[in-house]
């Protein structure tokens, strides 16, 4: 997921109004739920070494079974 507002990293979350921010991260969450996730893994990858390869701040939304857990 990508907000409308480009920020290249996580890092530069802060350049965001709290409320503006807060429904990100609300928009996330209800994506997850829309899509029938109940478990899920949100990732971000922030800078070349974390894997960031995309320079627009992004959320990775990962369902389903996690290798090594019941």
């Amino acid at each position: 997921m990508i907000p409308e507002r480009h920020v290249d990293t996580f890092r530069d979350v802060n350049e965001f109004p709290a409320e503006e921010a807060k429904r990100m991260l609300e928009f996330v969450g209800e994506t997850a739920r829309v899509a029938g996730l109940e478990d899920y893994k949100v990732v971000v990858n922030v800078g070349p070494g974390a894997g960031q390869t995309i320079f627009h701040l992004h959320w990775h939304v990962l369902g389903g079974r996690i290798r090594g857990l019941a």
